[in-house]
Order: structure tokens, then C-alpha cells, then sequence
């Protein structure tokens, strides 16, 4: 009788607090599309007419359709899983497959990714060539989409699988297990942080060096003077999937590149791209990129120990988080599982302050960029130009902003580089 009083209690609790996120992620998308202005804003007086407002108001509000719907279906999906005993049926089944407890767990965690794979299939297909081919931004062809999704299987698969296979081994078998857990992944992570630009963004993306010229040169001479250790200038072709515009730049220590969108370059400016290009520069010289890195290595060693705290064989809370679910026997991969679960909450609002700790990084970088150029007028410039052609929402619900952006909404971003026009 204990076990199930403490199955009753932790399942309320749980479903209570994805339901109040759920709840709270509607209010946001609501009070966003009730925010979005009239009349075009001042800031974007010439690069937006009424029509392309129009336009802009009509994606939006399709798209926070296209999210409620999505969310409704996912959660629906996680509590039918639920409370038909899918996560203790699928452990059976795969201890039924492989008595080893390794292998049974990957084939537990690769059922349920793809399952899950299989249940946000419909939803990207229709985002890609419904709402995006809508409004002209899609740009992949139905081969690429497919392609992009095998390939994405396939990594996972290769870089995944010996991962998680060594995360499983660890907590079946080391001592103070989420420690040894957290340095693999994270020696892991900082690998794959370092090979991406040679081995695993290439195989998406297109990465041509920057021809010789004027751009060129500026943007080398921009790299030398804030001293960033730059390794190669690329340009990317973003163009291939879609018509939106981007810069970044990738990888560590000396081995930096810049790789700029196609479409970035067709549609800004020489000045513009150096000013976007020195506010990716400021991120670095800011120690934005190193603070972040800490701060996510940091929070991978909370997770693991918690995550050691819900799969302890013998703890109470484990206990009562396995018969919340209906799980017979307490395991590592059921456990990480559960307790992604259990952590959406508190992941939810560690983003809330992950955000407000990025946006703060963006006006930084803002100000290195208009220091460093001399001028804020071509990145505000670009940031106008690219919020009119993404139709993104110039001044975003403050509740929307607080749960979501990375990044602040243009119109205080503009106000922050050109104080004497705010």
C-alpha cells in the first residue's frame, strides 16, 4: 500500500507541473500574438510597409497555432505512454532482447528516441513545406529534408550509442558513478566542440573559403585588431534549407572559423557584415563563449548528481519515481528517462535565468561591436534588416521574452545601440 500512496502522490505532482508549464507556455504564446504592434514601428519605417506587417503578424500567429497544437500532442502522447505502462512494458521488452544490462538499456533509450523521432516527423514536415514554403523561406527540397534526417539518425547512432553505453556501464558498475559519468560526457562534449567544424557540420552544410578580396581582407584585419584567433573565413550555404540569414563562429582554442550564411552576404552590406561579424568577435573577447561552457559543465555535474540520486537501487526517492510509472526495477536508462522527465520543471526555469544571463551577453556584444567599428549604425542596421525579412516579432510579450529569448527583442537592442534616437 506505501508504494502505491507514493505512485499516487509523485504522479500528481509530476503531471501537475507539466500541466502548469503547459498552461504557462499558452499564456506566453497568447499574450505574444495580442503584443505584436498595429502599425509598423518606427525602427523598421524603411524596411517594412504595411503589407510585409501584415505578413509578419499572419506568420506569427500561424506559428503559435502550429506550437499550441504541437505541444498539446506531445504532451497528450507522454501521458498515454504513461498510463498505459509503456515505460515498465518497453523495459521488459528490452530485457526480453538482451539480458545484459547495457545493451537492454540502448535498446530501450534508442526505442524510445525513436519513437519520439517518429511522433515529431509529421510536425517538421509540415513546419518545412506548409508555414515555411507559405511565407518563402523554405528552400530544402523534399530529397534534402530526408537526407538531413538519415544522416541525423546516423550520428546519433555512431556518437550516441558508445556514449550512452559508457554512461550505463559507469552507473552499473563505478562507485559515486555520477561523478566518473559527468567527467566522460563532458571530456565528450569538449571533443565534439572541437571536431564539428571539421568532421560533423560539413557533412550538412556546404563550407566554401571566402574567395580574395576587400570583404575578405576587412574581416581579417577586424579579427587581428580584436585578437581573435581566427583559422579560416567560410561561407556557408544556409541558402540550401532556407532563405533566413545568419553568421557565426565555431570550434576552440586557435581552431575559430567564421562562416557567414549566403544569404547573410546577398543581403547586407559590407559595413553591416563587419558589424555582425564584430559582435560574434565580442561574444569571444567577452569571455562570453568560456563563461557559458562553465556554467553548462557545472550544470551537467548538478544533473548527473541528481539523476545518481534517482537511480539509486536502494533510495526511497528512486523507489517512489519508478512506481510513479509503473516500473518494476530500478536501472539507469529507465531512470535517466524518468528523471528528464521529473527535471523539465526545474529546466524550465534554469532556462528562464540561462536567457536573461545570454540576452545581458548580447547587449555586451553589441556594445564591443560599435566600439570596435567605430560606428553602431551598420549592425542596427542589419538587425532592422533582418527582423524584416525573418517577419520576426518586433516587440515580443515580456512573458515570452523572460521564458524564451536568447537574444533581446530588436526595438531594445536598437535603443541600447543608438541611445540618442531612443
Amino acid at each position: 500500500m506505501g508504494a502505491m500512496t507514493d505512485w499516487n502522490f509523485m504522479t500528481l505532482a509530476i503531471v501537475a507541473a507539466l500541466f502548469l508549464l503547459w498552461k504557462l507556455e499558452f499564456i506566453a504564446t497568447i499574450l505574444n500574438v495580442s503584443a505584436f504592434p498595429e502599425k509598423v514601428p518606427a525602427e523598421l519605417q524603411n524596411l517594412m510597409d504595411e503589407e510585409k506587417l501584415a505578413r509578419a503578424r499572419d506568420y506569427l500567429t500561424v506559428n503559435a497555432r502550429f506550437g499550441v497544437i504541437q505541444s498539446i500532442v506531445s504532451l497528450c502522447a507522454l501521458l498515454a505512454f504513461w498510463f498505459a505502462h509503456g515505460f515498465g512494458g518497453l523495459d521488459a521488452f528490452s530485457r526480453s532482447i538482451s539480458s545484459h544490462p547495457v545493451a537492454a538499456g540502448l535498446i530501450f533509450l534508442s526505442l524510445l528516441f525513436l519513437g519520439q523521432s517518429l511522433l515529431s516527423l509529421p510536425f517538421s514536415v509540415y513546419e518545412t513545406f506548409v508555414i515555411e514554403n507559405r511565407f518563402g523561406f523554405n528552400r530544402s527540397t523534399p530529397a534534402t529534408f530526408v537526407v538531413d534526417r538519415l544522416k541525423g539518425l546516423l550520428l546519433a547512432a555512431l556518437i550516441g550509442l558508445p556514449l550512452m553505453a559508457a554512461v550505463l556501464w559507469i552507473f552499473l558498475n563505478v562507485s559515486h558513478a555520477w561523478l566518473w559519468a559527468w567527467l566522460v560526457v563532458t571530456a565528450f562534449q569538449l571533443l565534439l566542440t572541437w571536431l564539428a567544424p571539421t568532421f560533423i557540420m560539413p557533412l550538412f552544410n556546404k563550407f566554401t573559403p571566402m574567395p580574395e578580396g576587400d570583404l575578405r581582407q576587412r574581416i581579417e584585419e577586424l579579427g587581428n585588431r580584436c585578437g581573435f584567433p581566427l583559422d579560416g573565413v567560410f561561407v556557408m550555404d544556409g541558402s540550401k534549407r532556407s532563405s533566413k540569414a545568419n553568421a557565426f563562429f565555431t570550434g576552440l582554442g586557435k581552431r575559430k572559423k567564421i562562416a557567414l550564411f549566403d544569404t547573410l552576404m546577398e543581403k547586407c552590406s559590407e559595413p553591416e557584415l563587419l558589424g555582425v561579424l564584430a559582435h560574434e568577435i565580442g561574444h569571444f573577447r567577452r569571455g562570453h563563449i568560456r563563461q557559458r561552457l562553465v556554467a553548462g559543465i557545472l550544470q551537467t555535474a548538478a544533473i548527473f548528481f541528481l539523476l545518481g540520486i534517482a537511480t539509486d537501487p536502494g533510495g526511497s526517492f528512486s523507489r517512489a519515481l519508478f512506481d510513479a510509472f509503473g516500473v518494476k526495477q530500478i536501472s539507469p536508462h529507465v531512470g535517466l528517462v524518468l528523471f528528464s522527465i521529473l527535471l523539465e520543471p526545474v529546466s524550465k526555469a534554469l532556462g528562464v535565468a540561462m536567457n536573461a544571463w545570454s540576452r545581458r551577453h548580447e547587449f555586451e556584444a553589441d556594445a564591443y561591436a560599435a566600439e570596435v567599428t567605430g560606428d553602431a549604425e551598420p549592425l542596427a542596421s542589419a538587425l532592422r534588416k533582418m527582423t524584416a525579412d525573418h517577419l520576426s516579432h518586433p516587440c515580443p510579450a515580456k512573458l515570452r521574452v523572460w521564458l524564451d529569448y536568447s537574444h533581446p527583442p530588436l526595438i531594445e537592442r536598437l535603443r541600447a545601440l543608438l541611445p540618442q534616437r531612443g
